[in-house]
């Protein structure tokens, strides 16, 4: 296949899930808040792509939440370049994904990530993840929410659900607290076997996505919460962005690019603690 065939047909699927994410989510707060939205561009002075980034504040449902397409290229900054796969030799490099973070209103709903993306530079693979962070337990949840999605990654390999559950759990783990970010789900990267297969697990994951999110929050989203629970979400959320802050490779791979701070940063919860 062509690779701008490949290109078009990632970038225009991430596009969409953007759209049907933020429907999704309108429809749960009934409609009456709607998403701000901005557009931006990698570099002003000439054609480098960009994106647009979706944000949600203050709702019923979630304090906050980031729904961010992006679709750049360019040159990679030579200190960066030996750190992306086939990036050592040539610095040209085209990226598009799809983000999005949600920090709810109420404490016992858990704050959710999910991205795709799509990356080319000599070489081409896909990466992304969906996990969950929690600050209150919820043991029958956590088990529901990792077979869904091990059922879903057995739709396409058998070994698929172990190997990136274990990345997951490895992957989101503050190392200077020796703990887990959350209770973890599936993280992969450079997946570059085969477009067609890979592309449709990509495609899987994110519909996986959209069913789990809708059935965790329509579940509780009318349990009564106490103000000790949410001093817990409060402190939890500090991990959160201790993670983003320090460890995170979008977060550092959008800053190295070029990317949009405040598209970058969405994932930032609106208010956090620390003890």
């Amino acid at each position: 296949m062509d690779l701008d065939i490949k290109k078009d047909l990632a970038s225009n699927w991430f596009k969409l899930i953007q759209d049907a994410f933020c429907y999704d989510i309108s429809v749960l707060e009934n409609n009456k808040i709607k998403f701000s939205s901005k557009t931006w561009k990698r570099n002003q002075k000439k054609d480098e792509g960009g994106g647009e980034y979706r944000i949600l504040r203050n709702g019923k449902i979630f304090d906050k939440v980031g729904v961010n397409f992006s679709k750049v290229y360019g040159k990679f900054p030579k200190k960066f370049q030996k750190n992306i796969p086939g990036a050592s030799k040539d610095p040209r490099f085209w990226a598009s994904g799809v983000s999005v973070v949600m920090h709810m209103k109420n404490p016992l709903i858990p704050a959710m990530h999910f991205n795709t993306r799509f990356i080319c530079t000599t070489q081409q693979w896909f990466g992304g993840g969906v996990d969950l962070t929690p600050s209150i337990k919820d043991v029958p949840e956590k088990n529901d929410f990792h077979k869904t999605l091990e059922n879903m990654c057995n739709r396409h390999n058998k070994n698929y659900y172990k190997k990136y559950k274990k990345w997951c759990d490895e992957y989101f783990y503050l190392q200077h607290r020796r703990e887990a970010r959350g209770i973890g789900g599936i993280f992969f990267d450079y997946k570059k076997n085969n477009f067609e297969k890979d592309f449709n697990f990509v495609r899987d994951l994110s519909i996986t996505f959209q069913i789990l999110f809708n059935k965790i929050i329509r579940k509780k989203l009318k349990k009564k919460w106490s103000i000790k629970n949410k001093e817990a979400q409060y402190i939890k959320r500090g991990r959160y962005a201790e993670f983003n802050l320090l460890y995170d490779r979008g977060t550092k791979f959008g800053l190295h690019t070029g990317g949009n701070i405040e598209g970058i940063l969405m994932s930032l919860p609106p208010l956090a603690k620390w003890n």
